[in-house]
């Protein structure tokens, strides 16, 4: 078999980490959301989330200052809108009006759930020490919330520049772990 180089730039594009979410921060009475890809599980009980968010990013100041934020987890169903929150900053537009997303009070953290999506996970900042230098904030989830009448949702997986795998058939192998 050969083999070609790929572009270091690139490297990201094969180590899609999971779904796309949608974060919601809430900071001085506004409550803004912003699209993510980068996150990774880092432990499950207390269930903690790393994620990336660029410092450049209208949100991550809200993030940084308040240390709550939601993760709202889209199926397919909201694809344009997925692309659009993320093509535009918070600092110029409210995004629950312009992309017609319904905020509901979530129960632990001040920034909203968004009602359109089939998972919301309410998260504290856990650990800040490796923000300032790589913008990762681990997160932990104290509180989630699904919608059960979607049993088969076809999560989006951005894969760069506009292009987006969006998951479907599922297999199941035999597991020891439970």
């Amino acid at each position: 078999m050969t083999k070609k180089t790929y572009p270091l730039s690139q490297v990201y594009r094969l180590l899609e980490p999971g779904p796309v979410v949608l974060v919601t921060t809430a900071h001085k009475g506004k409550a803004n959301i912003m699209t993510q890809s980068w996150h990774t599980m880092m432990e499950f009980e207390p269930p903690l989330v790393g994620c990336v968010i660029s410092g450049r990013n209208h949100s991550f100041d809200a993030l940084r200052i308040t240390k709550e934020c939601v993760l709202s987890i889209p199926a397919e169903n909201l694809a344009k809108q997925v692309v659009g929150i993320g093509n535009c900053s918070g600092s110029k537009v409210d995004k629950f009006k312009k992309f017609k997303l319904t905020p509901l009070l979530a129960s632990q953290v001040a920034p909203p759930l968004i009602a359109e999506c089939y998972a919301n996970l309410e998260c504290r900042v856990a650990d800040t020490r490796m923000m300032n230098k790589y913008n990762f904030f681990v997160l932990e989830v104290v509180k989630a919330w699904i919608d059960p009448s979607n049993k088969n949702p076809h999560t989006l997986h951005h894969q760069g520049k506009g292009v987006f795998m969006v998951a479907g058939r599922t297999i199941r192998l035999p597991s020891k772990m439970k």
